[in-house]
């Protein structure tokens, strides 16, 4: 029995897989089982933001494997408390909360959220505004806060008091901004809803508005954040910062993590008993994690990010086939004008090329680490597929 017909014999089939048996990776390339080489231009949904197996990584992983690979979260360890210190340092928020997942940093924003507001102001001021088209998470909590009714089926019932606004309309937002409102939470850019950047003005609305009543604004950068749209975080784009920000995929270069941030005004909320995670904060993710912000710290890097998104942009501007580009940094999505984007992606897994959807489009989200000759070879590929 070869792979395929094991694992689909042993596990359940929640996802629509491509025939592609991964077996081992170096960067932005990788070889499947068969001996066919590909390019990586999904870095596993932009969680592999370093690529495949980056050496300083390994190594930092590898060493705390064989130090201590967990301990429960009643005892301290060093590279957590280091991690902790310059996530903080340089996300500027006060203190991080950790877990495993982004639905599960999702799921601890929501909670510091109507925890901080029944403290304050007692019961009745719980709900909170999420935006069409979102995507928070698979949980039952994340899937009810998530803006899409695709997701909102089968599960019943669902969580209550999420609240939907049409993303960039201000008036819809200031009706439903109410008094039983405690927090406004959204994705700068809408990743599993289309690569789709908010309006800079819709996002100085949600921050003013806000003010004006207490309401915290949660902002969901599980996607976006750590480097992956040109800047540290996605907020940066727009010169905000949320009283909580979410963190996961890309934080720790291919571990499972979640990271909660939060401000002075929440980073109290959460007491002893309130909250917790047996995983959260494991060693062996901490040190990924403490490895991927020295990176994306270090000098010129973010301007290597943004050299590289504005390449594969001019090139897909020459693109015939290509009716629009959204999206921020190496977060990209394509409108394609008479292909469907699910063939692309299949066409590409042929020619050696791994390729992501969101809706409609293509969905680019390459390592941070790619060299220009691969996103050159890369690029020509999709080029070729998308002008044929």
């Amino acid at each position: 029995m070869g792979t395929i017909e094991k694992f689909n014999e042993n596990v359940m089939h929640t996802y629509g897989r491509h025939p592609l048996v991964m077996e081992k990776g170096s960067g932005v390339r990788c070889t499947g089982e068969d001996g066919m080489k590909y390019i990586d231009f999904g870095s596993g949904i932009g969680v592999n933001s370093l690529g495949f197996c980056d050496e300083k990584w390994v190594e930092a992983v590898c060493a705390q494997v064989k130090s201590v690979q967990h301990t429960s979260n009643y005892y301290y360890t060093r590279v957590q408390a280091e991690f902790a210190e310059k996530l903080c340092q340089l996300s500027g928020y006060d203190k991080i909360f950790f877990g495993n997942s982004g639905a599960e940093a999702n799921e601890c924003a929501i909670k510091i959220a109507r925890k901080y507001s029944f403290d304050k102001y007692g019961l009745g001021r719980h709900n909170i505004i999420t935006l069409v088209n979102s995507f928070h998470g698979r949980t039952l909590t994340t899937l009810s806060a998530t803006g899409q009714e695709v997701f909102h089926n089968y599960f019943f019932p669902f969580t209550e008091g999420f609240v939907n606004v049409t993303a960039n309309d201000i008036d819809d937002l200031r009706a439903k901004l109410d008094d039983t409102v405690c927090a406004v939470m959204m994705e700068y850019v809408q990743g599993e809803g289309g690569v789709n950047a908010l309006d800079k003005k819709f996002v100085d609305a949600v921050y003013e508005l806000c003010a004006e009543k207490d309401v915290l604004v949660i902002a969901d950068e599980v996607q976006t954040g750590i480097g992956r749209t040109g800047e540290f975080l996605a907020g940066d784009h727009y010169g905000k910062k949320a009283d909580i920000t979410t963190l996961a995929k890309g934080l720790a270069g291919g571990v499972p993590i979640g990271a909660c941030l939060a401000n002075e005004k929440c980073s109290g909320v959460l007491v002893p008993g309130t909250h917790g995670s047996t995983f959260g904060g494991n060693p062996i993710a901490c040190a990924g994690g403490l490895t991927v912000l020295e990176r994306v710290s270090g000098e010129g890097f973010l301007d290597e990010v943004n050299a590289k998104a504005e390449f594969i942009r001019s090139k897909l501007a020459q693109c015939s086939e290509v009716e629009a580009v959204s999206g921020l940094g190496l977060m990209i999505g394509i409108t394609l004008k008479n292909k469907k984007a699910p063939d692309v992606v299949k066409e590409a897994l042929g020619r050696g090329l791994l390729l992501l959807t969101a809706k409609d489009k293509v969905r680019l989200l390459p390592p941070l680490t790619i060299g220009m000759k691969e996103l050159e070879e890369g690029m020509e590929i999709l080029v070729k597929i998308l002008e044929a």
